[in-house]
């Protein structure tokens, strides 16, 4: 079943399979999560993602995960991992 929309009580639909992006890690010990501080993170992981968006509000969800990340931050090879996917399209800043 695909992610449903509550407030439009609709089917979210795909956008994008494969979608590659960057979960990112705080820099210092306080870091705002979300956009209002993107300066006090860093990219920490790569991950693949399904994308999905609302036909009537237009929202966006990613969803599907992968099991693992494609790369982590301390990989030799991660700067050119991250270009080489285009995940720097995307980071969420936020720990859970």
């Amino acid at each position: 079943m695909l992610p449903i929309c509550v407030p439009c009580q609709r089917f979210f639909r795909p956008k994008k399979n494969n979608f590659f992006f960057i979960e990112g890690m705080p820099i210092g010990a306080r870091a705002e999560p979300g956009t209002s501080e993107p300066e006090k993170w860093k990219p920490y992981k790569i991950w693949a993602a399904d994308k999905y968006e609302c036909p009537d509000c237009g929202a966006v969800i990613l969803s599907g995960f992968a099991r693992r990340p494609i790369a982590e931050h301390y990989q030799a090879d991660f700067a050119q991992t991250v270009k080489s996917y285009g995940a720097d399209q995307f980071q969420v800043n936020d720990c859970c």
